[in-house]
């Protein structure tokens, strides 16, 4: 097992063999904004880490103030996302509440990133001409660059750069601030897999990883400043392969074993797998690293071999269900989460049926489920597609009501357990309890008034269901 350059002693990691953060250029003082900046964040945890990250970059200067009032912003920032059509339709929407603040405030600079802003590129500025900045996923670290030449272009074009510059924005980005006791950490960019259906490839470009001593290094620092639970990000997380400071490649499972010897860790987390990345090795890190919780999101699409092999995803659904056993004879108490996608063109009622199997067959906790939307630019977009909509959104119900049955059923089968929970917030639900997550995403309402305790690990019994997916709880205790 590899470990990592890191001194037990000091909990530092050795500078000269971990590439640390690089600061970015420091500007003249004129260069400085004195702004209000707000950043909406559209689409998958990797927009959320990297909407953060962007805005540690941003407040560097520090003048610079957060705000939540997109009205009052000098700055405005949206990070999107083009899974589906009506998520790209949701970037034009915004952008037209958007114009009228500038019809108002001409000097407002509006800026748009993300993966529709890959997707269209300078395209984008034909349906939002009043749009300053267009910059991809991979590039938002050049993001203070282009305002600053944006706003000093004697043309006063907009600037675009959706450029693939691999992973040159994790060493331009500043240490990631935190708030709270969770935070994410993006070990990976990017998908080589070429789903059929799937604009990622194009978006953000082949799988790249983050070197091994990097990941470590931001994991301790978040950890350093207090959080508990860590969740690992990618397209393919499970896909990583990254090389240590000794040129070694380091696997996914050898990642998680490193990350399990830091003294801060609690719960481990990753999102979002493939199962042809489900290794025997990851398989086996289940049984024997504790922080690893007992919950595993691992995407199927569909149930039907046949609808699988023209979604271009490379395994079938005997290879899934063979994973999954493998997986519970070391985890028996793994929850499991997945994404489908209903009415793929040409998708049968048969097919349809076996992928109601499948989710009885996996024992699926629940899932991210919609009806297929065609993504410019893919294969499966050229196809045609006879499918009745009507079809498609009972198909969907079906899914949808089979899976909140499972999801109520596993919930209620928590009652009467001792469960260990992170206590999280106050809760909006019942007075004088806070609200806790439990390790297979449940929300559980614990009889603690003290709001000093969030963030801290507890054992609680579980003494009623109240919905599909939230419980309340007795504290048995707490831990330090």
């Amino acid at each position: 097992m590899l470990q990592p350059s890191y001194d037990p002693v000091g909990d530092s990691f050795h500078e000269s063999k971990v590439s640390r953060y690089n600061a970015p250029p420091s500007y003249p003082l004129e260069h400085r904004m004195s702004k209000k900046l707000y950043i909406e964040t559209q689409g998958c945890q990797m927009n959320e880490y990297d909407s953060a990250r962007l805005s540690d970059l941003l407040q560097m200067d520090s003048d610079l103030i957060r705000t939540e009032d997109p009205a009052e912003a000098d700055i405005l920032l949206l990070n999107t996302c083009s899974i589906r059509e009506k998520a790209q339709e949701k970037v034009f929407s915004e952008l037209g509440r958007w114009r009228k603040y500038k019809d108002k405030r001409p000097d407002i600079m509006i800026g748009v990133g993300g993966c529709v802003a890959a997707q269209e590129g300078g395209d984008l500025l034909r349906r939002a001409p009043f749009v300053d900045l267009v910059f991809g996923p991979q590039t938002l670290h050049r993001v203070p660059e282009m305002m600053r030449k944006r706003r000093h272009e004697s043309q006063k074009l907009p600037v675009v750069d959706v450029s693939f510059p691999d992973i040159e924005k994790f060493d331009q980005l500043p240490e990631p601030s935190v708030q709270g006791h969770k935070a994410f950490v993006s070990i990976m960019e990017g998908c080589s897999k070429y789903c059929s259906f799937c604009v990622v490839p194009y978006t953000r470009g082949e799988e790249v990883s983050r070197p091994f001593d990097d990941v470590v290094a931001e994991v301790a620092h978040v950890l350093s400043l207090g959080v508990r639970e860590v969740t690992l990000l990618g397209q393919n997380v499970n896909a990583y392969l990254g090389h240590d400071h000794e040129g070694r490649k380091v696997n996914f499972a050898e990642l998680l074993r490193c990350l399990a010897t830091l003294p801060q860790l609690g719960w481990l987390r990753y999102t979002t797998s493939h199962p042809l990345e489900l290794s025997d090795e990851l398989i086996a890190a289940y049984a024997d690293i504790p922080q690893l919780v007992s919950h595993l999101h691992l995407p199927v699409q569909s149930g039907s071999d046949r609808v699988l092999a023209a979604m271009k995803r490379n395994h079938d659904r005997s290879y899934y269900l063979n994973r999954i056993r493998a997986l519970r004879a070391v985890r028996p108490d793994l929850h499991l989460s997945s994404d489908f996608i209903i009415g793929f063109p040409g998708e049968s009622d048969e097919d349809f049926e076996q992928t109601m199997n499948l989710v009885a067959e996996a024992d699926i906790d629940f899932s991210y489920s919609f009806i297929y939307s065609p993504r410019p630019g893919t294969p499966a977009a050229a196809w045609d597609d006879p499918i009745p909509a009507a079809a498609k959104k009972a198909r969907l119900d079906r899914l949808q009501s089979r899976l909140a049955i499972s999801a109520r059923s596993k919930t209620e089968a928590m009652v009467g357990t001792r469960q260990i929970v992170l206590l999280d917030a106050v809760s909006s639900r019942l007075p004088d309890h806070l609200a806790a997550s439990a390790f297979n995403t449940r929300l559980v309402h614990v009889n603690v008034a003290d709001t000093t305790q969030i963030g801290r690990f507890a054992e609680v019994q579980i003494e009623e269901a109240l919905s599909t997916n939230a419980l309340r709880a007795r504290l048995l205790q707490i831990y330090s």
